[in-house]
């Protein structure tokens, strides 16, 4: 009797399964604001100032109830990327959605397989970011600007034909979710 070991898609089904049941349950467990209670930390602030939108960049990552008493930019990078991550699945799991909803030969149904691909290929790019952080290897940076550079190709696909605002609105918060992730990389490992 033959067995057959799953395909590494499955594999990267799998860890990326796992881990987003892991940021929902974190999520659950520890409901999060919306504003900082509280003046931001020197670490935020430090990361914060250097992204195209400072208030985006403060409530993001203070949307995250352990944001306050992180002092390290590894603990803050953890924080960042994840809420990279749980964006890409939902802005990936939204275009799903709306392309079951659209006509199946449409251009525009065209243009959404694109992008679900792209941020498909987003989230696994992250995932690798995850696995760097625990290893000697910091590409951290670079992988965040791959996964912001999927977001730019899923608009320019779009372009003017985008006819739901979601969309332009889940590019627009990854791609300053990602910029807020190369920021904190390059605290965490410059040069």
């Amino acid at each position: 009797m033959a067995y057959f070991l799953p395909s590494p898609r499955l594999y990267n089904f799998f860890f990326l399964l796992l881990f987003f049941c892991c940021c929902f349950f974190t999520l659950l467990i520890n409901p999060t604001s919306s504003h900082p209670t509280q003046p931001t930390s020197e670490l935020v602030e430090s990361v914060c100032k250097n992204t195209t939108i400072y208030e985006f960049c403060v409530d993001a990552l203070y949307s995250n109830p352990r944001t306050p008493t992180i002092h390290d930019p590894y603990s803050l990078a953890y924080i960042s990327f994840t809420l990279a991550v749980v964006n890409a699945s939902d802005a990936r799991l939204n275009m799903q959605i709306l392309l079951k909803s659209s006509r199946s030969r449409s251009e525009y149904s065209k243009l959404l397989r694109r992008c679900v691909q792209l941020y498909g290929e987003a989230e696994v790019t992250l995932g690798q970011a995850f696995n760097d952080m625990n290893s000697e290897d910091y590409n951290l940076a670079s992988y965040a600007a791959d996964s912001a550079r999927n977001a730019r190709d899923c608009q320019a696909a779009l372009g003017g034909r985008v006819t739901d605002s979601r969309l332009s609105r889940m590019n627009r918060d990854f791609l300053r979710l990602a910029q807020i992730c190369v920021v904190v990389s390059n605290l965490c490992y410059p040069g």
